[in-house]
């Protein structure tokens, strides 16, 4: 059963097939909506076009998030070819490099003011931007990672930033509400993607999962893009101002206990 027939949805922060974003993008066609894709950039234009083209041709939009103008320019041409929004996924972020390593007290002020804004604002200046946009009853999601609540080390100011995001996503539920507009953040877990590889030791937490998770994997961007097309639909409508974790149970273990100890096993 095909859950968001006759619905469009908006899915920012394509950068590639192995994106989160893509992810999602994929799951959502399959379950009948109508898909636009915004990118940022020449560089990954092409790969995005192409993309858009094998999700049903919907437009490939053009939009800095960081720029009021393009945030505009991106209205007009999704009010042209395109047409009201059902949904809105925000999967963007970004951190200069330096600010994912070291320590939180050597972050510059610049560093802290571009990341709070792509990673965290843009939600806000997308929702902003829209708002005539969406039809009543739309859903709006943003991606969000443990970090946000929880010391992950490298992770940084990116933490900070997702700290944010989602009180933004709170905050939103609360004024977007009385159009029954649901506004949900989708936490991740860690997953092999360009943007992720930036944190340092990004590696071992894709090793630790496993071991230390309840259902003993790293998921996937499909297991995200289920969750999203549940958060879409309308099976969700009462659903909002949530975080929902896609992390195969990490988030709820409070201690990494050797799997031979779990099981009674005191020799370890």
């Amino acid at each position: 059963m095909r859950l968001l027939d006759g619905k469009r949805a908006l899915v920012t922060g394509v950068a590639n097939r192995w994106s989160i974003a893509t992810g999602i993008a994929r799951k959502l066609h399959e379950h009948g909506a109508q898909v636009a894709l915004t990118y940022q950039g020449d560089r990954v234009r092409g790969e995005v076009e192409k993309l858009a083209a094998e999700l049903g041709e919907g437009p490939a939009v053009e939009c800095d998030v960081s720029s009021d103008e393009s945030l505009q320019a991106m209205c007009r041409r999704l009010s042209a070819d395109f047409g009201d929004l059902d949904v809105l996924v925000h999967s963007i972020a970004y951190a200069n490099k330096e600010d994912l390593a070291g320590k939180v007290f050597e972050t510059s002020r610049d560093g802290f003011s571009l990341a709070l804004d792509v990673s965290s604002y843009s939600l806000i200046a997308l929702v902003q931007a829209l708002r005539d946009s969406f039809r009543d009853g739309a859903s709006i999601m943003a991606m969000t990672y443990l970090g946000a609540t929880q010391i992950v080390p490298n992770y940084n100011l990116m933490g900070i930033a997702k700290a944010a995001l989602e009180a933004s996503v709170r905050y939103l539920a609360f004024d977007l509400g009385e159009r029954g507009i649901r506004v949900n953040a989708i936490s991740a877990g860690p997953i092999k993607t360009a943007s992720a590889r930036q944190v340092g030791g990004f590696s071992r937490i894709l090793d630790l999962v496993p071991k230390v998770a309840p259902l003993h994997r790293n998921v996937t961007p499909e297991d995200i893009g289920n969750v999203a097309v549940f958060l879409a639909s309308d099976l969700a409508g009462a659903v909002t101002a949530d975080v929902h974790f896609v992390d195969a149970g990490y988030h709820g273990m409070g201690l990494f206990v050797p799997l031979d100890s779990a099981r009674g096993d005191t020799s370890v």
